[in-house]
């Protein structure tokens, strides 16, 4: 039985928006053939309004079936669709390409690579693992002793504000994939890990920041940051990263929550 290729969709113009061709550079590895990575151009019709995802399901639906890359809800929370769009750890879903058009009519060129620190598996896919591991290592869950509470455990507005930015954490690792300690190290927990200690660190409700404070106080925890501030930088939910990392360091150094 044949199977019909799909057809790609017109980029006939509209009223409203100019149809534009832009390069794709994308860095492809495939460990079953190639011995390095190595970059491969794909002219894409494209919308400003598009996303850069939304041009590489092109890349993969009309020209290469064998290109990878992770992506799932498309709307900035899953956090699955983190690379390096021309050099900058970004989501995918979230830029646009209205905001990465060369000016004065000049043909746009977007290079696209996995992110840094973690092993390549297949073109854009990596390795999470470690990450995943320093995240499990730092207990990122509500540590409480005793009985259990006959009701809701409470919290005032003001103690929920302390810790509220990082909560915003989608464990996308752009972050901690910034970290040029990690890049280096790969046994540092990384921002990621040290935000979600936070998270809990600082949540009144909670009883195991003790544990969480020593686990960080290890040679590769908190005083492995040299505040650098690319982990700020990168976030796409706009933690302050740096400041997070910060805030473990002084609680450890003057044992207060």
């Amino acid at each position: 039985m044949t199977t019909a290729t799909p057809e790609a969709p017109s980029s006939k113009a509209s009223d409203e928006h100019t149809p534009i061709q832009v390069t794709l550079k994308i860095l492809r590895f495939n460990p079953e053939v190639d011995q390095e990575p190595h970059w491969e151009s794909y002219d894409v019709p494209a919308q400003p309004t598009d996303r850069v995802l939304n041009l590489l399901f092109y890349v993969k639906d009309y020209i290469d079936g064998t290109f990878s890359f992770r992506r799932s809800c498309a709307h900035g929370v899953c956090g699955s669709d983190a690379m390096q769009i021309n050099g900058i750890n970004r989501l995918a879903c979230k830029v646009l390409l209205k905001d990465l058009l060369e000016k004065n009519g000049k043909k746009t060129e977007i290079t696209i690579a996995p992110i840094k620190g973690l092993t390549t598996l297949k073109d854009l896919y990596v390795d999470m693992d470690p990450f995943f591991e320093a995240y499990r290592a730092i207990k990122p869950y509500l540590i409480t002793y005793g009985n259990e509470p006959t009701r809701e455990r409470i919290q005032s507005q003001a103690d929920r504000n302390r810790f509220d930015d990082t909560t915003k954490c989608i464990l996308c690792a752009c972050c901690t994939s910034s970290c040029p300690v990690y890049w280096n190290d790969g046994s540092y927990f990384g921002p990621a890990a040290i935000v979600n200690a936070h998270r809990f660190i600082f949540d009144s409700r909670d009883e195991g920041a003790e544990e969480r404070l020593d686990i960080l106080n290890d040679g590769e925890g908190v005083w492995r940051c040299r505040t650098t501030f690319n982990c700020t930088d990168a976030c796409p939910r706009g933690i302050q990263v740096t400041k997070a990392i910060q805030e473990v360091k002084r609680a450890l150094l003057f044992k207060r929550v």
